[in-house]
């Protein structure tokens, strides 16, 4: 039988959820959109554009997650799985310096 993934999760979707969660931490530590853009150091349009719509540059995303005490939670994001999948795999292990041709 195939493994079929239920997660049915798009971008936008992370996007949205992105800055909702960025949203409540800035009202929940009482900052105004004006003092944290003020803070990290960009336009308040790209924090209300960001707000409703999730759309931010990575580096601007980077700063307000500084500014909101969670820029630790980037550290991980792309993280190698700690578990090998064989104990083959555990002697042959070698980081890949650039993708196959196609």
């Amino acid at each position: 039988m195939a493994n079929i993934d239920f997660n049915l999760i798009s971008p936008h979707d992370v996007m949205l959820l992105v800055a909702q969660r960025a949203k409540t931490l800035r009202l929940e530590q009482n900052i105004t959109q004006q003092e944290l853009a003020d803070r990290v150091g960009i336009a308040i349009g790209t924090i209300k554009r960001f707000e409703k719509t999730g759309e931010i540059q990575f580096n601007h995303l980077l700063r307000v997650a500084l500014v909101l005490g969670r820029l630790e939670e980037f550290v991980d994001l792309f993280a190698p799985a700690d578990v090998p999948v064989s104990l083959y795999e555990l002697k042959d292990i070698k980081p890949r310096q650039r993708a196959r041709k196609k």
